[in-house]
């Protein structure tokens, strides 16, 4: 039989729902914690990044239980909860294995024998794999600073990430001592963190559960923006910052277009970097599981580059050896970098990573709400260009064909245009070299023009011949009208956009290009239909852009 715990207490706080009135708007909020006359609360049906602390005179409760918690009273200028299942009467979690004690028991340090029956119909039991999660859940609830000095940036903080914090950093920041009367929440079986035990999960996850109970809003954490070494107080971080000479993240260039540099860092190398690094970017991460055994992962940093450093904009990491085929861990981009097109650099940079390797990627699961929208939009533009493209007459960047003689064949014709060889491409050469900027001062060198001219028009691909027919039917005038006709199945598209199919058809049914039914040959088999039309009002709809990476500027 395995082994069970008593239930951990809820991290919805009191259970109640209460509500808050911000921006002229009333929503439903959780009450996390009571400090003071402010109350850290949770805003009913949405993301942990938004809760915050807001003064308890603007929180009311729900009709309904206003008697029952004026009932309950206060208590030290907090209301008192009631007790829950499988918690003790001061409103703290048993231990694992230990039976619970009344508070008479407690003090006088006997214990009472309990009659077996009343505590299994009064305790819930979990298993221990469900007290794991419960209980992580728990220390994860509420972030543990509030906002953290980074370089010249002040940023507020999202989620909750266990920075191990010595017993000598936890009194500069003013976490109470364990021993103090109203001391921070423990784990159970963990001791705190020592500068002796820093490399130890459970021991991390110690030190920074300390921060997250008593501090209330004003909690910061300094962070060097070069080495992301942390600090509890601002005047170690500007010593530090003073002293500290890295100008670049200690890895190799992987891509660089311009100012705008893509760096691979090996966790097995570089430890104390990639550690830091991590637990910077778990305060804007919520979903992943932080792992401080870093040697098993790839770190790609993306840097944008002055004249004295390269700053950091943002990361993903992946494992070194994917079983799954994953082929990104976590990506974060700093709040003050977003909505640039940074995210989506990062993104096409990985699948460049998996395509290099032969394989057909995906993101680790499960996806944030912020993540699962950006990989919609990256899924979604990816096959709105391969339609494009598929679904083209003419090649890209060409509007007329003109040829002598008689041909019947539109490949024929287009390969023996006299404006593709001679006209077109002169003209073209001369607007090119009116704009040879990019990003930020990039050079566009003559191999990456004609890099991206041979991707644009090369339409020998096998691929394109056997999944395209070109059909042309006369008109009555004598005119005749060209079409495309592709005919393939979702395997056919996912494979040559580099997607899973379960990735392809999600996206396709967002966009709502999974639609149109054609009546089918008797098969079993669903028969779509996407046209041109349908594909520009996708286009046109979720505003879709250019690749932001240019395959020419890859390093590997």
């Amino acid at each position: 039989m395995p082994k069970t715990f008593p239930a951990p207490e809820s991290h919805d706080g009191d259970g109640y729902v209460y509500i808050v009135s911000k921006n002229g708007l009333e929503q439903q909020v959780h009450i996390l914690e009571r400090h003071g006359e402010e109350v850290y609360v949770h805003y009913v049906n949405t993301d942990k990044r938004l809760d915050e602390w807001v003064a308890e005179r603007d929180v009311r409760p729900v009709g309904g239980h206003e008697a029952e918690v004026a009932a309950n009273g206060q208590s030290n200028g907090a209301t008192t909860r009631k007790r829950k299942r499988g918690s003790t009467a001061d409103g703290q979690s048993p231990r694992r294995g230990s039976p619970n004690r009344t508070n008479g028991d407690a003090a006088s340090g006997s214990a009472q024998p309990e009659d077996p029956d009343a505590n299994q119909a009064n305790v819930s039991v979990v298993t221990e794999e469900e007290y794991d999660i419960e209980h992580h859940k728990q220390i994860t609830a509420k972030r543990n600073f509030d906002k953290v000095i980074f370089g010249k940036w002040q940023i507020r903080t999202w989620y909750f990430s266990p920075y191990p914090l010595t017993e000598a950093e936890a009194e500069d920041a003013g976490v109470p001592n364990a021993q103090a009367p109203h001391a921070a929440a423990r784990i159970p079986g963990v001791a705190r963190s020592s500068i002796r035990s820093h490399g130890r999960t459970s021991d991390l996850f110690a030190g920074g559960l300390g921060r997250s109970h008593g501090v209330g809003q004003n909690s910061t954490l300094w962070v060097c923006d070069r080495c992301f070494k942390y600090m509890a107080e601002g005047l170690t971080w500007e010593l530090h910052v003073r002293k500290c000479t890295r100008r670049s993240p200690p890895g190799r260039k992987v891509y660089q277009r311009g100012a705008h540099i893509i760096w691979e860092v090996d966790g097995a190398k570089e430890k104390l970097y990639c550690q830091n690094l991590s637990l910077f970017g778990k305060l804007f991460i919520d979903i992943k599981t932080l792992f401080f055994d870093c040697d098993n992962f790839l770190f790609y940093i993306l840097t944008d580059a002055d004249s004295q450093r390269d700053h950091v904009l943002g990361f993903f990491s992946k494992e070194k050896v994917s079983y799954d085929d994953y082929n990104l861990a976590c990506i974060v981009v700093l709040p003050p970098y977003q909505k640039k097109g940074y995210g989506m650099l990062l993104i096409e940079f990985s699948y460049e990573l998996s395509r290099r390797a032969g394989k057909v990627g995906t993101p680790e699961r499960p996806l944030s709400d912020l993540g699962l929208r950006s990989y919609l939009t990256y899924w979604v533009s990816t096959l709105v260009r391969f339609f494009r493209r598929l679904l083209s007459v003419l090649p890209p960047d060409t509007a007329q064909v003109t040829t002598t003689g008689l041909t019947t064949d539109i490949s024929d014709a287009i390969a023996f245009s006299p404006s593709r060889d001679t006209e077109d491409s002169s003209s073209s050469s001369k607007k090119r070299r009116k704009s040879t900027k990019g990003w930020d001062g990039e050079e566009i060198p003559a191999s990456a023009i004609a890099l991206r001219t041979a991707q644009l028009n090369d339409m020998n691909d096998p691929m394109w011949t056997s999944m395209r027919s070109i059909e042309t039917r006369a008109n009555r005038d004598g005119s005749a009208t060209t079409h495309i006709v592709v005919r393939c199945t979702l395997a056919d598209i996912a494979r040559a956009t580099n997607l899973r199919i379960e990735d392809a058809a999600f996206a396709l049914n967002e966009c709502g290009l999974l639609g149109r039914h054609l009546k089918g040959d008797g098969s079993s088999e669903d028969v779509l239909a996407i046209t041109r039309e349908m594909v520009e009002a996708v286009a046109k709809e979720r505003d879709v852009k250019r690749m932001c990476m240019d395959l020419a500027h890859v390093l590997l």
